[in-house]
């Protein structure tokens, strides 16, 4: 899930939600991973995995 601009635009003032932490990341990362299949939906479910991974710090 690449963008070729900056995602940029406006936040709602209320309610703000918390960002995922690492860990809830990876949790998330383990669990798309479940779908990874020949499917679009599995297609999709890994690509956003790897995205997601790419971003979280190295430990």
């Amino acid at each position: 899930m690449e963008t070729p601009l900056p995602v940029t635009g406006d936040y709602p003032s209320e309610p703000r939600l918390p960002l995922l932490t690492a860990t809830e990341a990876r949790e998330l990362i383990a669990v798309l991973l479940h779908f990874d299949d020949e499917t679009v939906r599995g297609w999709q479910a890994g690509q956003l995995a790897s995205e997601l991974a790419r971003r979280l710090p190295a430990d």
